[in-house]
């Protein structure tokens, strides 16, 4: 019940709060031009993910410091590097090379305070040893810019950050993580209420300043509960790729493929799956509503692997396997592979 209450009084103050930040970037002319990359036709205000940022990091210094003990300096500092230089591109561009580098040091930051995954014991008992350090650094930095490049439709970025941290929230109640549960609690009401703003036709953007933190909070948050995870805390690096798996997919597929091509991957372009489809003639609504389909059916699947983990275990991971095969068939049919 203080769950619900929670996620209504977030909810609430989200909505307001964008719709009062659309209000100031009109005024202001913090507006996303429409250019030949772009997928919207009309000026758009854009950086309202500001208030998804605020509303996240204000409660989350109560939630850890003072309810359960959890509060992580790494999170919060690197949280805010990423929020200030992502706001501050939104506004004023800065150059891909001095982004990496802040989201470099906001990775080496979370490493440093909560250290990195060793090894999963559910794989074989694997062990990573110094290559866990690489792997999580890997992890955190590209999850911030793999989020951000697929916040680039209606509804995309913020569908999906309701669905993933609604997973989290479950997630957090199978494996008694309380801390983790009200902060995910949070992370979705938060971003419910930009999403009712940004869902067809979209009235306001999340800009970088919202989806980067999103990235580095989704990649934050298995090394965040960890310590409270008191039953298979080995589960968390899973769950938290398959709760983001197909913003993960689709922007690893897009960099190989501009790769093979010669292609300078870190400059702007519409080549990612979902715009392909967009530019196919499906509607931005249709797009956002088939990832939201897939990425809530391989939670439902994740979430219950995790439940009843000692008579199934993983043996519901293939589902994986034909979920992301039914998005490259679909690609494929609508010549998004082209």
């Amino acid at each position: 019940m203080l769950g619900i209450v929670i996620f209504a009084a977030v909810f609430c103050v989200s909505f307001l709060s964008v719709g009062l930040y659309r209000r100031w970037g009109i005024r202001n002319n913090v507006l996303s031009v429409p250019n030949e990359r772009s997928s919207h036709t009309e000026p758009t205000p854009h950086g309202a993910g500001l208030v998804i940022v605020i509303i996240c990091l204000a409660t989350y210094i109560p939630i850890s410091l003072f309810i359960y003990g959890t509060f992580s300096w790494g999170y919060f500092g690197g949280a805010f590097l990423i929020a200030a230089i992502s706001f501050v591109d939104d506004i004023w561009p800065i150059r891909f090379h001095w982004r990496l580098i802040v989201h470099s040091a906001a990775a080496i930051m979370l490493i440093a305070d909560l250290e990195t995954w060793h090894g999963i014991t559910m794989l074989g008992g694997l062990k990573f040893g110094v290559l866990g350090y690489i792997l999580t650094f890997l992890w955190i930095v590209w999850m911030v810019n793999s989020y951000n490049f697929m916040d680039g439709i209606d509804g995309l970025a913020g569908i999906q950050a309701v669905i993933a941290a609604v997973s989290w929230c479950l997630l957090c109640r199978i494996l008694d993580m309380h801390g983790i549960y009200y902060f995910s609690v949070i992370i979705a009401a938060a971003s419910m209420g930009f999403l009712v703003h940004n869902m067809s036709k979209s009235r306001i953007f999340m800009g970088d300043v919202g989806s980067a933190f999103l990235g580095f909070t989704f990649a934050a948050l298995p090394l965040l509960g960890r310590s409270l995870a008191s039953k298979s805390p080995d589960l968390l690096p899973i769950a938290a790729v398959l709760f983001v798996w197909f913003f993960l997919f689709d922007s690893v597929v897009t960099i190989v493929r501009r790769a093979m091509r010669g292609e300078k991957i870190w400059m702007p372009h519409r080549e990612h799956l979902f715009q392909r489809l967009v530019i196919s003639g499906l509607s931005h609504r249709f797009v956002t509503i088939f990832y939201a389909i897939l990425a809530s059916v391989l939670s439902i699947v994740i979430l219950i692997s995790v439940k009843f983990r000692e008579d199934i275990g993983l043996a519901l991971l293939p589902v994986v396997f034909v979920l992301t095969g039914a998005l490259l068939i679909f690609c494929i049919r609508k010549k998004a592979l082209v």
